[in-house]
């Protein structure tokens, strides 16, 4: 039998919970994007032009921030998002 050579793997396990979460929603090839300015404006309840900006990041750059917070929330946007039929998800904020 070989010998074992693993080594210990220390991982930071520390969380922080003040660290926000993100809802991002993601380009795809099938929404308009007139339409995902719809989706923005009545789920999210923002104006036209910050909802034209976040949908024109998501067309441009292929994926936007569109909402910051608690994990239970953000979840809670997704599924929303996903129901919308966009795609979107889940992460936590950069540090």
């Amino acid at each position: 039998m070989a010998p074992d050579t693993r080594e210990d793997i220390r991982v930071d396990e520390t969380v922080d919970p003040t660290r926000p979460w993100q809802t991002v929603v993601w380009n795809d090839p099938v929404n308009l994007m007139s339409y995902v300015v719809h989706v923005f404006r009545e789920y999210f309840g923002f104006a036209r032009p910050e909802a034209e900006r976040l949908m024109l990041a998501v067309h441009n750059e292929g994926h936007a921030v569109v909402a910051e917070g608690a994990r239970e929330q953000m979840e809670l946007h997704v599924r929303a998002m996903h129901d919308y039929g966009l795609w979107a998800t889940v992460r936590k904020a950069p540090q």
